[in-house]
């Protein structure tokens, strides 16, 4: 008999919830990786093209088949809710942790019908990241709009999305989702996280930047044993501006994978 288990409102856990809560915590793949098992999103058969920046930057890629494409030929509305709903709250989460966020409400205007895979762009603005920065040191809450969307495969919106998500202080007793803790960030690399920050600026050298193709010859250097895609995961981590070079100032000061 499986053991009983309750959120923290306490209602009962299922053995879903808790598969979907293990494979949020796991430190062994990168978040890249998470989100496409996130069972939910593993059977939508999303794929995560862009996670940069602490999720100031993000493309996903939400496929048109058998399962998305209503009677009319086009992607279900619905199902782009489902992929759209929680992205600006993860965001939220990774951008000001030890806050909860969650959604609290969502707009979907459906422009154009999806006639085939879309892709869904959202973008933090700094000046909103701001706000919320202001309103949280002020009043220790924030409740942001977000307005972001999915796109055809020939660069025009078909769906624009208008986010509400609210974050509120640790403990807060209305709290639908718990804070996100500082290890889920790491993504499972804490034990040389050391090693890899010195090999990597003593490979910087004068020149002060470095690109991927040369981050890859330092990582391969030190026989980690990682993929393609675990170092560019890491180097699009340390990539804070996205401008697809990693700096000193990224890489030597207190945000080192923070």
């Amino acid at each position: 008999m499986e053991p009983s288990m309750t959120t923290a409102k306490g209602l009962q856990t299922t053995w879903f919830m808790r598969l979907m809560q293990a494979v949020s915590a796991t430190r062994l793949v990168s978040e890249k990786l998470k989100m496409e098992l996130y069972p939910p999103f593993f059977l939508m058969r999303v794929k995560i093209r862009t996670l940069r920046n602490s999720w100031r930057h993000v493309r996903i890629t939400l496929p048109l088949n058998t399962f998305s494409r209503n009677p009319g030929g086009v992607m279900f509305g619905g199902y782009q809710a489902c992929l759209a709903d929680p992205i600006a709250a993860l965001a939220c989460s990774r951008v000001f942790p030890g806050y909860s966020c969650w959604t609290r409400g969502m707009e979907l205007d459906l422009r154009k019908g999806g006639t085939g895979d879309l892709e869904l762009r959202f973008d933090f603005p700094p000046e909103l990241e701001k706000e919320i920065r202001d309103e949280l040191d002020s009043k220790g809450r924030s409740t942001p709009t977000f307005t972001y969307g999915f796109y055809l495969q020939d660069g025009t919106m078909c769906t624009e999305v208008k986010n509400t998500v609210a974050i509120r202080p640790k403990g807060y007793i209305g709290a639908t989702s718990p804070p996100a803790e500082s290890e889920f960030k790491t993504g499972g690399l804490g034990r040389v996280e050391d090693a890899v920050r010195d090999k990597v600026l003593s490979g910087l050298g004068e020149s002060e930047e470095m690109d991927l193709a040369q981050f890859k010859k330092v990582v391969e250097s030190m026989g980690l044993g990682w993929s393609d895609r675990q170092v560019e995961d890491l180097f699009d981590a340390l990539d804070r501006d996205g401008n697809g070079r990693i700096e000193v100032d990224e890489i030597n000061g207190k945000g080192w994978f923070k």
